[in-house]
């Protein structure tokens, strides 16, 4: 399979892209932000499977050049994708009165537009039978617990929630799937930021093993569902 994971620099999606590289019949490109942490994980990749397909990339979402940077390398690495993992993110922990307008669109930025331009610029290399996994949050499940503070990234969160459930008959007809994966708790560092102190039940490479197989197999049985990964609130 030929799979693009996003944000794949730290927390869940380091360990998805980690995971998904033990399989040497996958070609995975891995992009972030961070040039030194996409060293790092090539790195890691290499000492496990030295065999394996593996590209990575740094890509900004929001501000990056799709038709002159990105595009270009995934022509010139692999044919099509298969399987697309929106997984960058960022949070925002204020109290309401205290965000401003400039808070909830960087986390709307971040959380959303971007996988918005992303979803759109790889449609074209895309198959029927490919898979579009959106890396949502409890946070912006209807009907969870809600905290104090994060307002602007639930919202953002459950914005990408329906997006999903939108595009799943929008794509019927190419037999592309897509899927939201609702996280719960997982030791990473957005989860340090948001609850200091917390320590999850989960690992962050629990959970990426999760992403990773479901990318790869989900849509076998799911499609435009908003599926809850939870453990515990928080």
């Amino acid at each position: 399979m030929n799979i693009v994971i996003t944000g794949a620099s730290s927390g869940v999606g380091f360990e998805a892209a980690l995971e998904l590289s033990r399989d040497s019949k996958n070609t995975v490109v891995a992009l972030a932000r961070s040039a030194e942490k996409l060293q790092r994980l090539a790195e890691l990749v290499t000492a496990k499977n030295p065999d394996v397909n593996f590209f990575t990339a740094t890509f900004d979402i929001n501000r990056g050049d799709y038709e002159q940077e990105l595009l270009p390398l995934l022509k010139g690495t692999i044919i099509n994708v298969d399987v697309l993992i929106n997984n960058a993110g960022a949070l925002t922990n204020k109290p309401f009165e205290e965000t401003d307008q400039f808070d909830f669109v960087e986390m709307l930025q971040a959380n959303f537009l971007g996988h918005v331009k992303m979803i759109q610029h790889l449609l074209p290399l895309m198959q029927a039978k490919s898979h579009i996994v959106n890396i949502g949050s409890m946070g912006g499940y209807q009907g969870s617990v809600k905290f104090a503070g994060l307002a602007a990234y639930s919202a953002s969160k459950a914005a990408l929630h329906v997006l999903t459930e939108c595009l799943a008959p929008e794509l019927a007809d190419r037999q592309i799937k897509i899927n939201c994966l609702a996280l719960g708790s997982a030791q990473t560092e957005m989860l340090d930021k948001a609850f200091p102190g917390y320590q999850s039940p989960v690992t962050a490479a629990e959970m990426g093993k999760f992403v990773a197989e479901f990318a790869v197999n989900g849509h076998k049985i799911f499609n435009g569902k908003i599926l809850p990964v939870s453990v515990t609130t928080p």
